[in-house]
């Protein structure tokens, strides 16, 4: 590694806006040490421009090009299987009033970038696990709005995590993780849709 004083180093603000995750995450990232940082006399982290630039070119190649196909198939997977099969869903797809299924859909695409982000983070975020609670609350509010009775309210949410598990079994060879990561890739999104479902319950309490 070059001598300090050849280097360009950025503050924990600047490399976090460059990797685009919050600093706190940054922060964790480096007191783990799995991005190189160096303190200050002051106390202060400072980033090699180096370091977190190649960061960034790795996680964006790899994580957007997932992540890009990974949402387009569960979206056309989500339309296909209701589509082909509607009876089989009618106990939660039927009681969503019209007015309501905005609300619905933007739930769900907020539910999908939590998800893309949290398997994308090589540590577990609490941060994006509240916000998956949150929206499984938000979720559960809005299936008692509707009159759904709770089982109706969990095979919805069932209905999302499997077909989003589907869809990560069916990434083309370009985004598919290593054999060794699926298993952490399913786990990943198994951990956000049970914080979702648990949200969901809490609702009905």
């Amino acid at each position: 590694m070059p001598e300090r004083d050849e280097v360009t180093f950025l503050s924990l603000s600047v490399a976090s806006k460059l990797l685009g995750v919050h600093s706190t995450t940054l922060r964790r990232w480096a007191d783990e040490g799995s991005v190189p940082v160096y303190i200050t006399p002051g106390g202060h982290r400072r980033f090699a421009r180096h370091d977190i630039e190649t960061l960034a070119r790795r996680t964006s190649l790899t994580g957007r090009a997932f992540g890009s196909e990974l949402a387009t198939r569960t979206s056309a997977q989500t339309r296909s299987e209701i589509a082909a099969a509607p009876h089989s869903h009618r106990a939660w797809l039927a009681r969503i009033p019209e007015a309501d299924r905005e609300a619905w859909r933007r739930i769900g695409q907020q539910l999908m970038g939590v998800v893309l982000h949290y398997i994308n983070n090589p540590h577990d975020d609490e941060e994006l696990l509240r916000e998956a609670r949150r929206i499984g609350g938000e979720y559960g509010l809005l299936a008692l709005r509707a009159g759904m009775p709770l089982t109706a309210a969990l095979e919805a949410a069932l209905f999302f995590r499997d077909t989003l598990v589907d869809s990560a079994m069916q990434l083309s060879e370009e985004t598919r993780p290593r054999n060794e990561d699926r298993a952490r890739l399913l786990r990943r999104i198994s951990h956000v849709a049970n914080e979702v479902h648990l949200a969901v319950a809490q609702s009905y309490q």
